[in-house]
């Protein structure tokens, strides 16, 4: 490889040397490995006061050339007042310097930002690319519920092919690990629930029917759906960062070219872990919150613990709790589902990552809300 230099020829045989037209000839190698020196002795060439007679460029003895020496190049020709003619250049090298030239044009003069227009029109129009955009993401979601039953229902019938592995670093990290933060909160909100209904009956003198306000809430609905916002927090935006960070790594596409399929490896397994421990989760929570009732019941409201439980025994009926504990499988499959759907639509930079893991947990409680109000509308039907 030869290191790439230039050289000043006059046009014009017996002009004066101070007056004559100039011809640039490049030699050498233009790559990026060896562009240091001439860039240094290129900077000199423009700083000179006479740089304006360079009429010319001959790329006659250029040898090779890459981007990074298309744009050294490209840089000196816009250096001149009037810019000099291309000579004894090939297709590929006036490709390099065009494309070199449209990059750095686009860089300079970034396009102007669009006007928002607040008018009725821009106003429709809005509404109707999001109720397009919201019709065509509600596809894509069901389209990767179904591909992800279908991968869930291989591995029940095959589970041999199942990542047992994986399956349980799942369910450790996802359900084990969250145990403390899912009982520590349940506790305080079954405290809260307590006091917010001994205040309210105290008024009726009804304060022992406390019992069946912390009972009723907390196996119904506190229990349940406190847990599954917690994971949503805490292991949806898990999944999506993971997931998202193995696209950006192009590990996804790997998996392609080997013959895996990613719905296989990466989501099965996280869609099976979080539909066993979200109802342990739940289960766990719902102990925690009645613990925090009886907790008030026994300091502020004279409830003896064995009085609480036995009221609530006798009062509570147990079909509240198989309420809440139905809800559980629905809520961690759809925590799983979203969080992996949105890693997998991670694209290749970091913005992406962030606004994908945002997106993830926003839609996770939508979902998780709107499901619970599903569940209460059809158990209110079946008066249950």
């Amino acid at each position: 490889m030869q290191a790439p230099s230039f050289e000043l020829i006059p046009l014009h045989e017996g002009a004066s040397a101070s007056t004559a037209e100039l011809c640039l000839e490049l030699r050498g190698d233009w790559v990026v490995s060896e562009l240091k020196e001439a860039s240094e002795n290129l900077e000199e060439l423009v700083a000179n006061q006479d740089r304006d007679r360079i009429t010319q460029v001959s790329m006659r003895y250029l040898q090779g050339i890459d981007t990074a020496g298309a744009f050294l190049i490209d840089r000196l020709l816009r250096e001149f007042s009037t810019e000099p003619v291309l000579v004894d250049t090939t297709e590929r090298v006036r490709s390099l310097l065009d494309q070199a030239r449209t990059i750095a044009t686009r860089e300079e003069h970034p396009p102007a930002r669009p006007k928002t227009d607040h008018g009725i029109v821009a106003l429709l129009e809005r509404t109707g690319r999001q109720t397009v955009h919201l019709w065509e993401e509600t596809l894509a979601t069901l389209a990767f519920v179904g591909e992800t039953l279908v991968s869930v229902a291989k591995v029940m019938i095959r589970p041999w092919r199942m990542r047992w592995t994986a399956l349980v670093s799942v369910m450790e990290e996802s359900g084990l690990d969250a145990v403390p933060i899912v009982a520590f909160l349940s506790f305080f909100v079954g405290m809260v629930v307590a006091f917010i209904g001994a205040s309210t009956l105290a008024e009726f003198g009804a304060t022992i029917f406390v019992v069946e306000l912390v009972g009723i809430a907390v196996l119904r609905e506190f229990g349940v759906v406190l847990a599954a916002i917690i994971l949503v927090g805490r292991t949806n935006s898990a999944f999506t960062a993971q997931i998202g960070a193995m696209k950006m790594r192009q590990e996804i596409d790997a998996m392609t070219t080997l013959g895996l399929d990613p719905v296989d490896v990466i989501v099965a397994p996280r869609v099976i872990a979080m539909v066993l421990m979200t109802p342990v989760l739940a289960f766990i929570g719902v102990l925690a919150g009645l613990l925090g009732g009886v907790v008030v019941g026994w300091l502020a409201l004279d409830i003896n613990p064995t009085v609480f439980f036995n009221r609530m025994q006798a009062f509570v009926p147990i079909q509240h709790f198989w309420v809440g504990m139905s809800k559980a499988p629905v809520f961690g499959f759809i925590i799983a589902l979203i969080g992996c759907r949105q890693g997998l639509e991670v694209g290749g930079s970091v913005q992406s990552l962030g606004s994908h893991t945002t997106k993830s947990v926003v839609q996770a409680i939508f979902a998780i809300i709107v499901v619970d109000a599903m569940f209460a509308l059809m158990y209110l039907e079946l008066d249950i």
